[in-house]
């Protein structure tokens, strides 16, 4: 594997933040994991991969026997690239480390949507980087299929350390998949994912992300966004099944006039799982636009569900919206949203909920023949039916798909 090479600058910044605990979230022991893994052999075509990777892989969207509806595929194994194409002309899909290689001027968005010495995963994933991904959408360019990326964990308690880069250039529109998981039976882990967004004036990012961790495993993702004028990012993200915990509270900023942001978060947290999520949206540009919306479950778990929306331009506009059920005696979700509004005429808003099912409800399916687990299956079915606008036909099937495979597994 090709090694990335830190500028000066961003070496001294990462090494001084190495030991820089998180602002949020439990604190991880890095040297408790392992920073080494057996080379996976790169394979020309991912199908060849053991059945049952690619089944692991198929329950976060990641289809790699039939890839005629994906307008490229990225595939790493612990610390290994083994698979990048793209079928579709407008769409660039390679290794970071390939990227860097090929394009001077992709130094120059390094680091820039998140600061590299924010704690030390950031810091980690500079000095000690395994690889990632690289998309762009060419100007222009309509990326018809979803461009699918998987970023797997199959040695036992390693640390995986990413950095991706995504570019919706000028007036493109572009839909990526990323699925995240582990080999089964895997007891821990620790994930570390950079991601850095930049959509361009008229282009419109749809993000899927679905998390299919193991219960030993800790997820510390990175991310920002910067949104140009009449760009669009529309960021989805699901995990519903068992983690040890996940810490993750992107930003996404507003920089050109009429942006647009939505966040959509779908979490059920199974007992002995922590979820500390969240999204923070700063409207800086005249008459953009945000919207945060969560959907959350405990059966046992603990979540602290974030959101934050600061407005500091004309006309801006912003929502938040956090639902939470409990479904257990043991389970905790606390909703934190701000708000702030830094001129006059913002307009910001934000509702939140938190409680059990109310029994009237049960009452009704009941009586109309439903038992009590399956009419609280029906209303918990319709509690995560997020409506999110802006998905093609095809992304909001595979969307609805991945959702319902972890119900039944709920159920």
């Amino acid at each position: 594997m090709s090694k990335v090479v830190p500028s000066r600058k961003n070496r001294e910044l990462a090494e001084k933040a190495l030991e820089k605990k998180p602002a949020l979230g439990e604190d991880i022991d890095l040297s408790a994991y392992s920073s080494s893994a057996e080379e996976h052999r790169y394979q020309n075509e991912p199908s060849h991969l053991p059945s049952q990777e690619k089944e692991n892989m198929l329950k976060v969207g990641i289809t790699l026997d039939d890839r005629s509806q994906r307008a490229g595929t990225f595939v790493q194994i612990d610390r290994s690239v083994i698979h990048t194409s793209a079928s579709q002309d407008g769409v660039e899909v390679m290794s970071i480390t390939k990227a860097l290689e090929t394009y001077s001027w992709l130094e120059d968005y390094w680091w820039r949507a998140v600061s590299v010495d924010t704690d030390k995963f950031t810091a980690q994933a500079e000095v000690n980087l395994d690889n990632g991904y690289f998309i762009r959408a060419l100007p222009g360019a309509k990326v018809v299929y979803p461009v699918q990326a998987c970023l797997y964990i199959a040695h036992q308690n390693l640390a995986q350390k990413v950095h991706n880069v995504i570019i919706a250039e000028e007036d493109s529109e572009i839909h990526i998949i990323t699925g995240c998981a582990t080999k089964p039976m895997q007891a821990s882990g620790l994930h570390i994912g950079i991601s850095e967004f930049y959509i361009k004036r008229g282009a419109k990012l749809t993000f899927t992300m679905i998390h299919n961790w193991a219960p030993g495993v800790a997820v510390r993702p990175r991310s920002g966004a910067i949104i140009e004028e009449n760009g669009v990012f529309l960021s989805n993200y699901v995990c519903m099944k068992p983690v040890r915990s996940v810490q993750m509270y992107p930003v996404a900023r507003c920089v050109g006039e009429k942006a647009i942001v939505r966040f959509n978060t779908i979490l059920v947290a199974p007992p002995g799982s922590n979820l500390d999520t969240g999204s923070r949206v700063l409207l800086d540009a005249k008459g953009s636009r945000a919207e945060i919306v969560a959907r959350t479950i405990t059966t046992g778990g603990t979540i602290i569900a974030r959101g934050y929306i600061a407005g500091s331009a004309p006309d801006v506009k912003g929502h938040l919206e956090c639902r939470g059920l409990i479904l257990s005696e043991r389970g905790v979700i606390h909703a934190i949203p701000e708000l702030k509004g830094e001129l006059a005429g913002v307009d910001l808003s934000h509702e939140a909920a938190v409680g059990k099912i109310a029994e009237e409800e049960v009452e009704y399916l009941m009586a109309r023949g439903l038992t009590r687990d399956e009419a609280t299956a029906m209303i918990v079915r319709g509690f995560l039916r997020v409506d999110i606008e802006g998905l093609p036909p095809e992304l909001a099937a595979e969307l609805r798909h991945a959702v319902e495979i972890s119900e039944k597994e709920l159920f």
